[in-house]
């Protein structure tokens, strides 16, 4: 008797999450946040089991168990470029990054072996930070230059001896100004010195749907564009600058051009 007041609660639920744009934001936020830390939970045995502790092959299990979340989320992706993913051997990505649902677009596309560089907060974050852990992500601390350096030093290594790609959001942190903001040096001086090329993935403007100001989180379509790997070998460091403006300049106008593209209706996109 005393879980009959549930009943209500799930009746007036579809009425505020249709009446309430405010209501529906921190709901969708909550929802995503805590199924996610469920999955994490869920994920953290089967990859124990797989591969025995941390491995980047762990990543195929978490990218199983995420993929059906978009759904959940009123969420659908418009992939372009597929052919640019298939280079042999390592390479860094990097994307562009608007907020935590990027996840969903990272998991939507990501390579076989391949991981991310994450901000060292994250490994804090509950269950969600031991399967980032699990998954090979690799964490740095980004308040300080030199442990950053270090890491990726590390990182360009490591990509060479076990064959890993990394995935970087080199903006360093989330952007919804409807730009991109400056490209931090970290991804460039990583490609560089692993001579790994570099292929961009731009993600459009999630301002039709999302809106984080203005407590707005609808349904939408997300156009993910992966685009021409940029090749690295024979630069040195006196390079990075210069790999850094070109690689900016290519995602900026990438970015820009998909923002002006008209928005498709919600459904099971993908090219």
């Amino acid at each position: 008797m005393d879980a009959l007041w549930v009943i209500p609660l799930l009746l007036l639920l579809p009425l505020l999450l249709w009446g309430s744009s405010t209501f529906g934001f921190y709901f969708k936020k909550c929802f995503y946040v805590s199924w996610m830390m469920v999955l994490a939970l869920l994920a953290i045995p089967l990859c124990i089991l797989k591969s025995g502790g941390r491995d980047v092959e762990n990543m195929r299990i978490i990218r199983v168990l995420v993929h059906h979340v978009k759904y959940l989320l009123g969420l659908r992706f418009d992939v372009s470029g597929w052919e640019h993913l298939q280079t042999e051997g390592p390479y860094v990505i990097i994307s562009n990054h608007q907020s935590s649902l990027d996840v969903l677009g990272l998991m939507e596309v990501l390579p076989d072996r391949c991981t991310m560089i994450a901000k060292k907060e994250l490994i804090y974050a509950g269950t969600v930070g031991l399967i980032c852990w699990l998954g090979g992500i690799v964490f740095i601390n980004r308040k300080k230059t030199s442990d950053a350096k270090s890491v990726m030093a590390d990182a360009a290594q490591t990509m060479l001896d076990e064959r890993i790609r990394l995935w970087v959001f080199p903006e360093g942190t989330r952007n919804q100004t409807g730009d991109l903001l400056p490209f931090k040096k970290g991804a460039f001086h990583l490609a560089v010195q692993a001579q790994v090329p570099i292929v961009p993935i731009v993600f459009s403007s999630y301002s039709s749907f999302y809106l984080r100001k203005e407590k707005q989180f609808n349904s939408g379509t997300i156009r993910v564009q992966i685009l021409p790997k940029i090749d690295t070998k024979g630069m040195a460091l006196d390079d990075v600058a210069s790999l850094c403006d070109k690689s900016y300049d290519v995602m900026r106008s990438a970015f820009r051009n998909v923002a002006e593209s008209k928005t498709q209706s919600n459904g099971p996109l993908r090219r």
